[in-house]
């Protein structure tokens, strides 16, 4: 799924099940001692998933601990971002050096529970819905596509997003989308290029789910 959206500078795992030899770290297992089952199976799964991309990076496991909204934190010099849903969990890694923004999302490729859509959807995205080609669940996409937009983003910012803080179009011939930073951008220190207020991001629809990924390099995504 991710490996196909994503180029060969990101180091991709995924796992379609819980393998028996995934184990968390003491600090890791006590951030979900309390959690249910489900959470902790796709809490160790994931991170067992981490850690295998970051041995393709060629770099040494170590506990995968979140900030403090959650969002992983990683060995210097490096992006990532990590996603799990019924029957799938993946992450994705890369050297800061190739990749300075990298977010991916997976949801269950089914319709949005009543009422999400108008939440996180701006007034143009919920026409386009309306009028999308048939054979793809357009809301679901659009708040997976926000999901990786916010997770490529804050980690390389520090800025969070709102749903409405991004608008989203989508090329359903060529499987990409491209993000409209709304919000304004946070201050840069003196000497730090812009930020961009475009992202550009690509999705795959399959095996009941669907994926999307969002990154920016230096240069264009080459595959």
């Amino acid at each position: 799924m991710l490996r196909v959206v994503l180029p060969d500078a990101v180091a991709v795992e995924e796992a379609f099940a819980d393998p028996p030899e995934a184990q968390l770290y003491p600090e890791e297992a006590a951030l979900v001692r309390d959690a249910v089952d489900k959470r902790r199976r796709e809490f160790t799964t994931v991170r067992h998933c981490a850690r295998r991309a970051l041995g393709t990076l060629g770099l040494p496991p170590g506990p995968v601990l979140p900030d403090r909204y959650g969002a992983p934190r990683w060995p210097a010099r490096v992006v990532g971002s990590l996603t799990h849903c019924h029957g799938y969990r993946a992450a994705a890694l890369a050297h800061g050096t190739a990749v300075t923004m990298l977010g991916i999302d997976a949801e269950p490729h089914g319709p949005l529970p009543e009422g999400v859509l108008e939440a996180i959807a701006l007034p143009a995205e919920r026409a386009w819905t309306r009028s999308a080609p048939a054979g793809t669940h357009w809301d679901r996409l659009l708040f997976s596509a926000k999901e990786s937009v916010y997770k490529a983003w804050y980690p390389h910012t520090g800025q969070r997003l709102r749903f409405g803080d991004a608008e989203l179009r989508f090329d359903p011939d060529r499987g990409t989308f491209t993000a409209r930073l709304l919000a304004p951008p946070p201050a840069r220190p003196p000497g730090r290029p812009p930020l961009p207020r475009t992202l550009d991001g690509r999705w795959l629809t399959g095996k009941g789910l669907v994926v999307t990924a969002v990154m920016m390099a230096p240069t264009a995504w080459v595959y």
